[in-house]
């Protein structure tokens, strides 16, 4: 029996020991993951990861969304998210975020797997009772994409605009970039109407929209242009036509120039 204690024991050190190694082997720098599409309730996760001495110092967990909003922390801590009313706990959606990042920062756990149900709820973080499978999903992929290389942006964060007047078809364009050590990691463009109903993009997926263009319908160019300001790290460097289209970017026929005016407008509170 002495033996086998001590066997065990002798295995659950190994893992240990393993565990701390693979932490610390975590680089210093800034990570970023996000989902790769839009869920059926209209957001897409986001995590920024800050690490130093090879621990995780900083967490920070958001979303952007198919309706051309602001970021997710921004909308719940300005009440429009609406969490709050229906909250056991009476707290909006960016406060038990928070709570969630500071338990990663609190046990380093960046493997954590105590979910109490399929959509991924826990009892393990005190103050929040959203499901955070998303986060710790979006923990395991940052790390393994490791650190973000630096960028000429003085400030990091979710950066936001909308355009002062609409189009000649009742839309505002909207921006919504998000930059990571200086960099441009996200880049969200879409477009409101002035009368309300769905956003342009929404609308695109439902077949509402109706450009029918050859290189595909409005939210399927888009993202191809969100690509090229990433590659790009600033809207100046594409070259846009003066009937506001761009030849620059293969497959995209939509007007641009609307576009890469909120985009830079979102941008000047990074610099």
């Amino acid at each position: 029996m002495k033996k086998i204690v001590l066997a065990i024991t002798a295995i659950a050190m190994v893992f240990a020991v393993a565990a701390v190694s693979a932490q610390a082997k975590l680089k210093d720098g800034f990570y970023f993951a996000q989902e790769d599409a839009f869920q059926s309730s209209g957001w897409l996760y986001q995590v920024v990861l800050q690490v130093k001495g090879g621990k995780i110092v900083a967490a920070n967990w958001n979303g952007i969304n198919n309706k051309g909003v602001m970021d997710k922390k921004t909308e719940a801590a300005e009440g429009r998210y609406g969490m709050l009313k229906a909250s056991k706990l009476g707290k909006e959606w960016h406060e038990q975020a928070a709570a969630v990042e500071k338990y990663l920062i609190d046990t380093q756990d960046t493997a954590f797997n105590k979910y109490t149900t399929d959509a991924g709820n826990t009892d393990a973080i005190a103050g929040a009772t959203i499901h955070v499978k998303e986060f710790f999903d979006l923990v395991k992929k940052a790390i393994a994409a490791g650190p973000v290389s630096k960028g000429s942006y003085k400030k990091d964060g979710w950066f936001y605009s909308m355009a002062t007047t609409p189009d000649k078809s009742g839309y505002k364009a909207t921006a919504l970039i998000t930059v990571v050590n200086g960099r441009i990691v996200s880049v969200n463009l879409n477009a409101v109407h002035k009368d309300g109903g769905d956003s342009k993009f929404v609308r695109a997926v439902k077949g509402t929209y109706k450009m029918n263009a050859k290189q595909g319908e409005w939210h399927i160019q888009v993202p191809r242009i969100e690509a090229e300001i990433v590659r790009l790290q600033d809207p100046s460097k594409l070259k846009v036509k003066s009937d506001g289209k761009t030849d620059a970017i293969s497959g995209v026929s939509i007007t641009v120039n609307e576009m890469t005016a909120v985009i830079a407008e979102a941008l000047k509170k990074a610099k």
